[in-house]
């Protein structure tokens, strides 16, 4: 196996708890006179999707056509949740809950530390608690044209009817893997695939000392649930493929730095269902799940996984390529954590880059040697537009965006619409924020949020000689 399958043609259906992961990012430097607990000043509000909705990141982050489906309330929550998924390019159908709230998990955190974990929910497996037969039937709708479907069970109560769901998958014909959750795995009869971490299963079938007992119990366990294949996630000792009269499949874990396990599962499922929605095998699907699952752990956070970073694992010898360097907004934030997490400085600075000279070079040389790794948020086409006007740019933004990540001094590169990349660097908080040319620190977009974050604004001089737009006019010369 030495390339991927062509996730871009698999369509995936995602059904669960959907939920909304929020984080509130702050310095505590002292204690309340009201009790002895630490005040967090708030100056960051970061979320992400959660719960089913990032299993349809990560299908998204692969390439997959991804419709996702969940039960939300008519709060804020629900319009950030709405916005996560809909930026990442997946198809959501939530089914209102107005009496209950969306499910949020709210960190407060300080110097990269969670001070407390404030959790909003109701258990929507109450009567009532939202309209389930027009959840079935939309699922019933998608499934139709799905490839493969995962249901992802977080015990919230969307999948209380479960059975009904494998039932719906079973008579299309549409293999269905499931995140189980709970002891009470007679639900999920009749699935394709399950994927319990050991603790789960243990739960279920008792301890399993060795691998031996985990294969004869998990065999006694397919034939009871009528399940094709089980696949048992097993921490530092990798994964088990375990089918009916089959051998199993035993892979070691391939991390080479584990930082957060979070939403490891959520990256399993994912990346196995969409290979064999694209037509992989399943030992295949199982052996790219477990690369994907490797390079998830390397990351903060509940993370994502792109087709460059798992190609880069199936051929780790080979050269790395420039397209695993750019990212989008959301997987940059965790990129960055990660790094932040191992005490890496982050620089970052911004430009249009539109026709990259030996000035650029230098001076995105010099930002890089002040940190560890160096961010480039780069103008998009109709940004650009509005600062130079109608004829610019000469390169379009997938292009300039490229350029810059073959360069060794850059990092990573994102694209940004606005004017200014102020709303960006609020949601990154570099440690150092850099521009170049005649600007004054007060001049800088983003300089007081970094400012008030502790980091710092630096302004390097831009090299005499060299300017884009003085090499257009060249250009136009006769």
């Amino acid at each position: 196996m030495s390339q991927l399958p062509d996730f871009t043609r698999a369509r995936v259906v995602v059904a669960g708890d959907v939920m909304l992961d929020r984080y509130w990012s702050g310095s505590a430097s002292r204690i309340s006179p009201e009790a002895p607990v630490p005040v967090v000043q708030i100056n960051a509000d970061r979320t992400q999707a959660g719960g089913a909705a990032n299993v349809a990141l990560n299908l998204a982050a692969l390439g997959v056509q991804t419709h996702l489906l969940g039960v939300v309330g008519d709060d804020e929550p629900a319009q950030l949740l709405a916005q996560r998924v809909t930026d990442a390019g997946i198809d959501a159908q939530f089914t209102p809950s107005p009496d209950y709230p969306t499910i949020t998990k709210l960190r407060v955190m300080s110097r990269n530390q969670q001070v407390i974990r404030l959790d909003f929910e109701m258990s929507l497996a109450e009567p009532g608690a939202f309209d389930r037969a027009a959840f079935t039937a939309q699922f019933r709708a998608q499934v139709q044209q799905a490839d493969a479907v995962i249901l992802s069970d977080y015990g919230k109560g969307t999948l209380s009817d479960v059975a009904s769901l494998i039932a719906i998958c079973r008579a299309a014909g549409k293999p269905v893997t499931v995140d189980p959750k709970g002891r009470d795995y007679a639900r999920y009869t009749g699935a394709t695939l399950l994927t319990p971490n050991m603790a789960e299963l243990e739960a279920v079938v008792g301890p399993c000392p060795d691998e031996a007992t985990l294969v004869a119990k998990a065999t006694q366990l397919m034939g009871e649930l009528q399940l094709f294949a089980l696949l048992v996630t097993r921490s530092e000792k990798g994964m088990s493929l375990l089918r009916p009269h089959r051998e199993p499949l035993h892979l070691p874990t391939v991390a080479r730095e584990v930082y957060d396990v979070t939403g490891a599962g959520d990256t399993v499922i994912a990346t196995l269902t969409a290979a064999l929605a694209a037509g992989s095998d399943l030992e295949t699907a199982t052996r790219l799940s477990n690369l994907a699952a490797g390079v998830t752990v390397g990351k903060l956070g509940a993370a994502t996984v792109t087709p460059a970073e798992l190609q880069a694992q199936l051929t780790p010898d080979g050269p790395a390529s420039s397209e695993s360097l750019l990212m989008a907004e959301d997987a940059l934030l965790q990129w960055v954590e990660a790094r932040r997490t191992r005490g890496q400085r982050i620089v970052m600075t911004n430009g249009c880059f539109d026709l990259l000279h030996v000035g650029h070079l230098r001076y995105l040389e010099q930002a890089r040697a002040l940190g560890d790794a160096l961010i480039v948020a780069v103008n998009s086409d109709d940004s650009v537009r509005r600062l130079k006007g109608p004829t610019r740019p000469l390169n379009a933004a997938a292009d300039r965006m490229r350029v810059l990540a073959g360069l060794k001094c850059v990092d990573a590169v994102v694209e940004f619409g606005e004017d200014t990349p102020a709303r960006l660097i609020g949601r990154v908080l570099p440690q150092v924020l850099v521009k170049g040319g005649d600007y004054t620190v007060e001049q800088v977009a983003g300089h007081d949020v970094v400012e008030a974050a502790g980091g710092q604004t630096v302004i390097l001089n831009f090299h005499d000689g060299y300017s884009t737009t003085a090499t257009i006019q060249r250009a136009q010369q006769p």
